[in-house]
């Protein structure tokens, strides 16, 4: 157990942010940047790391995604995520409640709160920068798309990084992820956390309770609501 101390782990888009499309122009001007043209095929994003969407989207477009490195691809997702920043500020939007339950359970000193995102760390930080949510994540002790291209694995990488900041061991009893897709509930039943599912994406209230989560929100309104199933899922409440 976490001696008491509680990791929470917020996914990023359609979680605690609306990203109204610019995700999307994201990896499409990734693909522009590695290929030198636009990408024809659509792009799939929901619950999936970003080198697992831009593997995918350089195959949809009949490009092979093996004579593409690492670096170059993140290196594209930096740049797109630079020239887009402006749009995810003016165009994007916080989820109703978000605000409100990063504050409370920032005031909480049992729980630890970062993110786990299929995002790379730097367009995480971006976007929740962009929306001003940045100030309320420890970000040295989150799971990104940076981190490995399985969204599962990325709750080890969280907790150890945890583990190794706070000297508290995190495991499935101790660490609760909040996510919006059914993508969320498998990466946190794989990789060893308790989940809340939140209905404000592509997935129902049904369909992420039907995927497994321990519970489900329609919405991040009842601040007091959410905070108390963080801890009663964490043995704390």
């Amino acid at each position: 157990m976490g001696d008491g101390q509680i990791l929470l782990l917020w996914d990023v888009d359609h979680t605690l942010i609306e990203n109204a499309g610019v995700s999307k122009e994201i990896y499409a001007r990734t693909f522009e940047y590695l290929t030198d043209r636009a990408p024809e095929a659509s792009i799939q994003t929901d619950g999936r790391t970003d080198f697992e969407i831009i593997a995918n989207l350089l195959s949809a477009n009949k490009e092979n995604p093996d004579e593409f490195t690492r670096p170059a691809i993140t290196d594209a997702l930096m740049a797109a995520m630079k020239d887009k920043y402006d749009d995810l500020r003016h165009r994007g939007s916080v989820l109703p409640g978000a605000r409100e339950a990063l504050i409370t359970v920032l005031a909480d000193g049992s729980i630890h709160q970062s993110v786990l995102t299929g995002n790379i760390a730097s367009n995480g930080r971006s976007k929740l920068a962009a929306l001003g949510l940045d100030e309320f994540i420890d970000f040295e002790i989150g799971g990104f798309g940076s981190d490995d291209i399985s969204r599962p694995r990325l709750v080890g990488h969280a907790q150890r990084r945890a583990q190794a900041k706070y000297g508290a061991e995190f495991d499935e009893r101790s660490t609760v992820l909040i996510g919006d897709t059914v993508r969320d509930v498998r990466a946190a039943k794989l990789g060893g956390a308790r989940v809340i599912g939140v209905a404000t994406g592509v997935d129902s209230a049904a369909t992420l309770r039907a995927e497994g989560a321990d519970m489900v929100f329609d919405d991040l309104r009842d601040t007091e609501a959410v905070v108390l199933a963080v801890k009663r899922l964490a043995g704390q409440g």
